[in-house]
Order: structure tokens, then C-alpha cells, then sequence
């Protein structure tokens, strides 16, 4: 079901946007295989190779989430431009709000309307802004979820014993150094790439399009998906970040309860 449901979400702009090339339905459906038999092959072996917190629910189901909500959006939105419904002009409605508002200076939707190349229609200035912001307003949305579910539901305790190994394969604990000190410097490292990689994306589409072309915005899918993962990724970087620190502050509430001086018992007195 999970490898379902991962290459149902890598065809979902190819199935909802109307027009695409010839050769992108094919593309498309091999890559959405490679990630099905990746994902089949992770959560049905012992060993884990490269998915992490795959024991520790709902860590991957809330970014599969976002990812999906983020582009059926997208998809729907552009779809909306030739084949308007009432779903989609209200999606736009929405994101036009939303849109506007995260559009201050030094944004990071601000970046992305900046790094479009010069000339660009104002209808096209406008899908994007629309685009640009849903997109981050879901991955906020998401990392709120997330540090919600941490505080109130103790996250991971609440989903069984935590195996550091299963849910963390790549890292090891035992390349040098103190646990708890890498894992908060990972964590820092993680915040902070999540926290930059939304401005520093756009620098590197802007220099993409000067390389490439115009296709990030003349070509629907491209613009879908580099939409798409300009929120994601900042997203899994700081969830990632947040989840690491809350395993460090694990291992250290342990190591204090391991270290606590057992108090003698009282003696029973036999009357």
C-alpha cells in the first residue's frame, strides 16, 4: 500500500494536468516505479538502507501528506487555467489570499517572484505568486502539525520502543564522539539548511533558467514540481531537525534515569 500510494503521488501531476508532452506519461510512470519498488523494498525488509523514522509514525505519513496536498493543489490549479471547475476557482481564490499575504519584502515568495526571468506576463507573475505561497503555507502548516504531535503526544514514545538504528540508518552512532553531542549538531545543521534552502533555491532556478531556458515556467509539470519541492525540502530538513533533537533529549533523560542512585527500601518488620 505504501508503494501505491508513493508512485500515486509522483503520477498525480501527470494525471491531473491536461496537455503534457508525449514523452512525459512514460518518464513519469518509470520513475513512479523505481520509488514504488524503493519504497516496497525499505518497509518490508529488516535492514533499512536510506528511509528514515519508518518506525516512528506519523513522521513520513505527514510529509507524504504535504507532498500530496502540495501538488494536487498545483495540479489542480493549473489544470483550472484551461478546464475551470468550481474546485479549482476556489483553489485559486484561496491561493491568491494566501498568496498575497505571504508576499512581503525579503519572503521567500517574494525570492521566487524575483528569480522569474525578466518580461514575465502579469497572469504568469500571479500563477506563480499563487503557486509559491500555498506551497510554503502548507509546509508550515505541516511543521506546526508535527511540533504539535511531539508536545502533546510525547513523540516517538506514544509509538512504541524507539531502535535508533531502524529509524536512523544513516546515521552511525558509533563513528566517534558522544551520541547526544552529534545528534543535536545534526539537528542544528538540519534547522539551519531548512531554514536557508528557501532563498537559495530561487538563486539556483534563476541560474537554471539562464542555463536551460525558460521551461520552469513554460512547461507545467517542471513548474509543478520545482514548486513543489522548493517547500518540501526546507520541510523534511526541519522536521528531520526537530525529530533528531527530540531523540538527543531521549537518550539524555535515559542516561539520567540509568545514572539516579537506587534508594533502599525499608526493611519489612515481622510482628
Amino acid at each position: 500500500m505504501r508503494a501505491i500510494l508513493v508512485a500515486v503521488v509522483i503520477l498525480l501531476p501527470s494525471l491531473l494536468v491536461p496537455g503534457v508532452r508525449d514523452d512525459a506519461p512514460q518518464i513519469m510512470v518509470l520513475i513512479a516505479l523505481a520509488c514504488a519498488v524503493l519504497t516496497f523494498s525499505e518497509y518490508s525488509t529488516v535492514y533499512p538502507s536510506l528511509v528514515e523514522f519508518r518506525d516512528a509514525p506519523p513522521f513520513n505519513r505527514i510529509r507524504y501528506l504535504s507532498l500530496f496536498m502540495t501538488l494536487f493543489f498545483l495540479s489542480a490549479l493549473v489544470r483550472g487555467q484551461t478546464d475551470p471547475s468550481g474546485l479549482t476557482m476556489f483553489m485559486e481564490a484561496l491561493g491568491g489570499i494566501v498568496g498575497l499575504a505571504l508576499d512581503f519584502p525579503y519572503s521567500p515568495v517574494r525570492l521566487v517572484l524575483l528569480s522569474l526571468p525578466e518580461g514575465t506576463p502579469v497572469e504568469q507573475l500571479a500563477s506563480v505568486r499563487t503557486s509559491a505561497g500555498m506551497a510554503y503555507f502548507i509546509s508550515l502548516m505541516a511543521i506546526t502539525f508535527f511540533y504539535l504531535i511531539l508536545k502533546l503526544k510525547n513523540w516517538p514514545s506514544r509509538s512504541g520502543a524507539f531502535n535508533v538504528w531502524i529509524n536512523l540508518p544513516t546515521f552511525d552512532p558509533t563513528a566517534g564522539g558522544d551520541v547526544v553531542n552529534r545528534l543535536n549538531r545534526d539537528a542544528r545543521v538540519n534547522l539551519a539548511l531548512g531554514f536557508l534552502l528557501p532563498f537559495l533555491i530561487p538563486a539556483i532556478g534563476k541560474a537554471a533558467t539562464s542555463l536551460f531556458g525558460e521551461a520552469a515556467i513554460s512547461e507545467p509539470q517542471t513548474l509543478i514540481w520545482m514548486v513543489s519541492l522548493w517547500a518540501f525540502l526546507p520541510l523534511s530538513l526541519f522536521m528531520r531537525g526537530i525529530a533528531m533533537s527530540r531523540v538527543a533529549d531521549m537518550i539524555t533523560e535515559m542516561r539520567k534515569r540509568t545514572s539516579e542512585p537506587i534508594t533502599a527500601r525499608p526493611q519489612a518488620f515481622v510482628t
